[in-house]
C-alpha cells in the first residue's frame, strides 16, 4: 500500500478520541451518496419518460409525412410508387386526416377522423396491436349498402357513450349547397373496435376509417391529405425527409416525426438539463462536506503533519495525503449512491408504485425508468470531480504547515 493512502487510512479510521472526526465523515459519506442516488434516480426517470413518450408517439405518427401546399393531393398512387422506390424507406402509404364531428344520441365530440389503406398503411400493424376490443376493417367494407366501419380511441368512446357494435353519426365541416342554404354533410358509422395506444392525447381525440370511407364521407374523390411514409432507421427520418422534399420539389414538403414534435422534445431535454445541473449542485453541497471534516483532521493532526516534515516528507507527499481522504470520502459516498440508486430504479421497475394519470401526462403508464451506464458513469465522474476540488483547500494548508509552528508549544 503506497505510504499516503495508509495514512491517510489511519486517519478516517479514527480511534475513539477522534470519534467525532468519524461521525462528520460519516455524514459526508451519506450527504454524497444521496445527492448521487437522487441524481440518478431522476435522470433514469425522466430518460424513461422520454423514451415511453416517444414510443407513444411513434405508435401513432408516421415517420415521416408527405404532404402538399395549399390542400388534398391528386395521382397518389404515382406519388406512392416514387417515395416507395427509395431504399431508405420500408413502407409508404395514402391516407386522409380530418376533423368532424361525432354524434351519440345526445353526446357530441370533436375528434380527427384519419383514413387509412387497411393494407399497406404503416399504421395498420400497430393499430391492431393497440385493438382492446372489436377487430380490423373487413375486406369488404364499404361494399354494398352497409355503413362503413370506423375504429375510436377507448377515451374517446366512452365521452359518446359507444361500444363495439354501436352506430354513430359524423358530421363533416363542410356542408353541401341546397336551394335552403348549406348543409352539413352527415354519414352514419359502425364502430367495429376500440383501441388504446396508452397516450391519452390520441385517445380521447382519434378515429380510424378506411381510406375509401374518408374520401367518400369528406367529398375527396381521388384526392389524399398526404402519404404516409416508414422508414428503416428512426433517427435518419430527418436526413430522409430532406431527401424526399428535393426529390419531389415544390409545392410537396415532408416532415419526420422528430421535427414534427420539436417542441416537445426541446422542452424534455431543457427539463433534463435543469434536473441535473440542480441535482448535482446538491452532491456539490455534500461534497464540500469534505473540507470542513480534512480541515479538522489537519488541525487534530498537525502534530503528526509536522514530525512527517521533520522526517523528510515532502509538502506534495502532505498534500497527498489529505487528497487521499477525501477521495476515499468521495468513493465511498459516490459507490453507496450508485448502488442504492440500482436499487431504486429495480424496484421502480418492478413495482407499479407510482401510476402517471393519462389526463395529467401525455400518456397513462406507472413510472417509467430507463436506466443507463451513460447516467451512472456521468453521475459518478462529476461527483468524484466535485470531491476532488473539495479536497484541494484543506491538503493544501495541511502541506503549508510548518512544523517549528506545530511544535512550538509541545
Amino acid at each position: 500500500m503506497r505510504f499516503e493512502l495508509f495514512i491517510a487510512l489511519r486517519h478516517l479510521l479514527a480511534r475513539r478520541k477522534q470519534v467525532f472526526i468519524s461521525l462528520i465523515s460519516l455524514i459526508s459519506i451519506l450527504g454524497i451518496a444521496l445527492g448521487v442516488m437522487a441524481l440518478v434516480v431522476v435522470i433514469a426517470v425522466m430518460s424513461g419518460f422520454e423514451k415511453e413518450l416517444k414510443k407513444k408517439i411513434l405508435g401513432n405518427t408516421a415517420h415521416i409525412m408527405v404532404m402538399k401546399y395549399g390542400g388534398a393531393i391528386n395521382g397518389y398512387e404515382k406519388l406512392t410508387d416514387t417515395i416507395g422506390q427509395l431504399n431508405e424507406v420500408k413502407e409508404a402509404a395514402p391516407f386522409i386526416l380530418n376533423q368532424a364531428m361525432l354524434t351519440h344520441g345526445r353526446q357530441v365530440s370533436g375528434a380527427g377522423i384519419r383514413g387509412i389503406d387497411r393494407n399497406h398503411d404503416p399504421l395498420r400493424k400497430k393499430l391492431e396491436g393497440m385493438l382492446v376490443d372489436g377487430r380490423f376493417f373487413s375486406p369488404l367494407n364499404g361494399s354494398g349498402n352497409s355503413p362503413p366501419e370506423i375504429i375510436l380511441g377507448s377515451e374517446l368512446a366512452k365521452s359518446i357513450g359507444v361500444k363495439t357494435g354501436s352506430s354513430l353519426r359524423l358530421i363533416a365541416p363542410s356542408g353541401s349547397p341546397t336551394p335552403l342554404g348549406l348543409v352539413p354533410r352527415m354519414q352514419r358509422f359502425t364502430v367495429i373496435g376500440t383501441y388504446t395506444s396508452g397516450m391519452y392525447q390520441y385517445d380521447s381525440a382519434l378515429a380510424y376509417t378506411t381510406l375509401e370511407a374518408a374520401q367518400k364521407f369528406f367529398a375527396l374523390p381521388g384526392q389524399v391529405s398526404g402519404i404516409a411514409v416508414e422508414v428503416e432507421k428512426l433517427y435518419e427520418a430527418g436526413a430522409i425527409a430532406e431527401k424526399i422534399r428535393q426529390i419531389l420539389s415544390y409545392p410537396y414538403w415532408a416532415r419526420d416525426w422528430i421535427s414534427m414534435n420539436r417542441n416537445l422534445f426541446a422542452a424534455l431535454k431543457l427539463e433534463r438539463i435543469t434536473m441535473f445541473i440542480i441535482l448535482a449542485l446538491i452532491i456539490m453541497v455534500a461534497a464540500f462536506n469534505i473540507i470542513s471534516t480534512l480541515i479538522m483532521v489537519v488541525m487534530e493532526k498537525h502534530k503528526e503533519i509536522a514530525i512527517l516534515k521533520t522526517m523528510g516528507l515532502s509538502a506534495f507527499r502532505i498534500m497527498r495525503i489529505f487528497v487521499w481522504e477525501g477521495m476515499i470520502i468521495g468513493f465511498a459516498g459516490t459507490l453507496l449512491g450508485l448502488a442504492g440508486s440500482l436499487l431504486l430504479c429495480e424496484i421502480l421497475k418492478r413495482y407499479d408504485f407510482i401510476t402517471l394519470p393519462g389526463d395529467v401526462y401525455y400518456f397513462e403508464t406507472s413510472l417509467p425508468v430507463d436506466l443507463q451506464f451513460f447516467h451512472l458513469a456521468a453521475t459518478a465522474s462529476l461527483s468524484l470531480l466535485l470531491c476532488f476540488i473539495a479536497t484541494i483547500y484543506p491538503s493544501f494548508r495541511a502541506s503549508r504547515l510548518l512544523p517549528a509552528e506545530a511544535l512550538r508549544y509541545e
